[in-house]
């Protein structure tokens, strides 16, 4: 039996002419693999099929979607993460499923490599081949695009003399990726930072400048998960694809970015991710609610590493599965009911409630009645402020 590579493939140009330009340059029979993650777009079947007209021996289909919700989004949610504090790691989630999966196709078929579309100046090359290096180590990586120039001319000369049924009359300007989490832009006219994103660029979210009533939705959650939304019982892929209904109904969740690559180069970005901004603006108000204040604080610095880890590739490292349990600690009260409302483009949280909740009315309160006893007030600031105390007196005298 000849060698075979597994290549995750998106039904593109590129994936589609990397399945002969692989077999070409390695001799290796070429399994396309295909992974839904909530992208929309072609039938999966359709995509299956063209990768087998353009060459595959075998187009496995993947319905991940459950899945990614499931292992992926939600734990991003309860890290409330957001790279660089805005964005909500669209396409750094979806690469790992993508490549558990890659690897496991592999094994199953005898495959002994992987290979993928990516440049070799993003950050997504990375994010697949850690991530198939610490679920199968004994793996081979291979990227057509940039380890054997296949530059997107060539790829379509290519296309074009071997007959592949691939479609570029309607060839977009920018590189798109996307997911039931949001969407991914970037170059063309957006490699100018100055140039300012136009309507056409955005799908999941309608334009948030248009005149609209806004909207009120209460979204439920059970330990750091949304479990229903306005009293429906939701699954966390419903919960997902409902939020990117009304939030992007109302315009919410654009963000336009210039991010730090983990390869070193600052690139400008568009995203559109109405779920992940509202979900995370709820969920982040309701552990305001119910999580200890030193606990809280302290989680604030462990989202951020979460999310950077993330970004950089490395959701399969020790540091993100030990993260991941402080994190999941810090779920056990984050159970009740949040309000958002929804209007040109923002997400605000107007309610709060919880049988979980830390917020006490009777020590809150400024009436009379209530039970914070204000005379412990004075003692308490004296020994907080003691070490300044004295450590300015020390500073003075040596003056």
């Amino acid at each position: 039996m000849a060698e075979r590579v597994v290549l995750a493939y998106s039904g593109g140009l590129d994936t589609s002419v990397g399945i002969g330009w692989l077999k070409d340059a390695t001799g290796k029979e070429v399994v396309a693999l295909a992974v839904d993650v909530g992208q929309g777009g072609e039938d999966m079947e359709a995509i299956r099929q063209r990768a087998l007209d353009c060459g595959a021996v075998e187009a496995v289909v993947v319905d991940a979607k459950d899945e990614f919700a499931n292992d992926y989004l939600m734990p991003a949610l309860k890290a409330n993460a957001l790279y660089q504090k805005r964005y909500p790691l669209v396409s750094a989630l979806s690469r790992p499923v993508i490549a558990k999966h890659l690897a496991a196709t592999a094994k199953a078929l005898g495959a002994d490599s992987v290979a993928h579309g990516c440049t070799g100046k993003g950050n997504d090359q990375v994010r697949f081949e850690a991530a198939v290096a610490a679920l199968a180590p004994d793996l081979t990586s291979l990227a057509p695009v940039r380890d054997f120039a296949l530059t997107r001319d060539k790829a379509i000369v290519y296309a074009a003399e071997h007959n592949l049924p691939i479609e570029q009359s309607k060839k977009s300007p920018y590189s798109i990726d996307q997911n039931v989490w949001g969407r991914a832009v970037e170059t063309g006219f957006l490699e100018d930072p100055w140039n300012a994103p136009i309507e056409d660029l955005y799908t999941y979210s309608e334009d948030p400048a248009t005149p609209r009533e806004a909207v009120e939705v209460v979204i439920s959650f059970s330990e750091g998960i949304p479990v229903a939304i306005d009293g429906k019982p939701v699954t966390p892929l419903e919960a997902v694809q409902l939020m990117n209904t009304i939030a992007g109904g109302q315009g919410v969740g654009r963000i336009d970015i210039v991010e730090d690559r983990l390869v070193g180069i600052k690139s400008r970005e568009v995203y559109e991710s109405p779920a992940g901004i509202a979900l995370i603006a709820a969920h982040e108000e309701l552990e305001n609610m119910t999580v200890e204040r030193d606990v809280a604080r302290y989680k604030r610095g462990v989202e951020s590493k979460w999310a950077e880890l993330v970004y950089d590739g490395l959701w399969f490292s020790g540091l993100k599965r030990a993260l991941d349990v402080f994190i999941d600690e810090t779920q056990r009260h984050v159970t009740g009911d949040i309000r958002l409302k929804l209007h040109a483009g923002t997400a605000v949280v107007t309610g709060r409630r919880s049988g979980e909740s830390l917020y006490d009315f009777n020590l809150a309160t400024y009436d009379t009645g209530d039970t914070f006893d204000q005379s412990l007030a004075k003692g308490f600031i004296e020994l907080w402020s003691l070490p300044s105390k004295i450590s300015a007196r020390r500073d003075l005298a040596g003056q």
